[in-house]
């Protein structure tokens, strides 16, 4: 079975509906992942999903913050939900596809703006919420997996605009880059949308404050789709659909997508 696969920080659901109905009429994904739903989960508007085929749901929600949501044109059951480092946030669901595939749909927290957790709660929160999803993998081993979301750190250094100016700027600092590191290697995660396009500059995300985000370019992939290393080969066709940053009303995050044949 073949199926895609995207994954969007929609920042509100509800606000959102009529560009994620958008980009379900017109690049139709069989599942889409999202994170920031900020809606809890009887008020996200899956009528008006369910009208265009994806009538099936696992989510997590709370209101007006954070919440992820697997919508889904295929069956697909709940099979995990953590509250990594007890945050009491809706930050994670995962559910599992009828050929057996796993969807880990995560949106991990942002960080603030210190990158020092002396000084930054918020900081140490997400180094902590990335060592308790470093240890459930560990104990955990993924297997027929694919695991997506907003992760809120570009790692290398051409998934920035510039990585010398953005080394001391939370989503890029080393130490985020490293406990992402491990999160991956604790999976032996592989990282989809790079395997696809290992060279050159790529970002999901642009900042509302740019005037002109478009011409900027100043942006960040923070948002990524992994396999576990059984089904890695099986993942094609990767690509961020830039053009959704510009829609009406848009996100600041664009979506990812990739196909895989399982």
């Amino acid at each position: 079975m073949a199926f895609t696969l995207a994954t969007w920080n929609i920042n509100s659901v509800r606000l959102r509906s009529p560009i994620v109905q958008k980009l379900l009429q017109e690049e139709g994904p069989d599942v889409l992942c999202l994170q920031e739903t900020k809606s809890p989960v009887d008020k996200i508007p899956l009528e008006d999903f369910a009208a265009l085929g994806y009538g099936h749901m696992v989510a997590r929600g709370q209101k007006g913050y954070n919440g992820v949501a697997i919508l889904s044109r295929l069956p697909i059951e709940e099979v995990a939900s953590e509250d990594f480092a007890s945050l009491g946030h809706a930050r994670h669901i995962a559910g599992r596809l009828e050929n057996g595939t796993t969807v880990h749909n995560f949106y991990v927290p942002a960080g603030g703006d210190v990158p020092d957790r002396e000084k930054n709660e918020k900081f140490g929160q997400k180094l902590d919420y990335l060592a308790e999803m470093r240890d459930w993998f560990t104990q955990n081993a993924p297997e027929k997996s694919i695991l997506v979301g907003d992760l809120n750190i570009a790692p290398r250094e051409d998934d920035v605009w510039d990585h010398k100016k953005l080394l001391k700027v939370v989503s890029h600092t080393p130490i985020e880059v490293e406990k992402l590191a491990e999160v991956q290697d604790s999976g032996n995660w592989v990282d989809v949308t790079r395997q696809d396009i290992p060279e050159g500059k790529l970002y999901s995300w642009w900042s509302y404050r740019a005037r002109d985000w478009d011409a900027a370019d100043k942006g960040r992939r923070l948002d990524h789709v992994w396999a576990s290393k059984d089904i890695s080969n099986a993942a094609h066709s990767s690509r961020v659909l830039r053009d959704a940053r510009g829609w009406e009303k848009p996100s600041d995050h664009a979506p990812v997508f990739a196909t895989f044949d399982l």
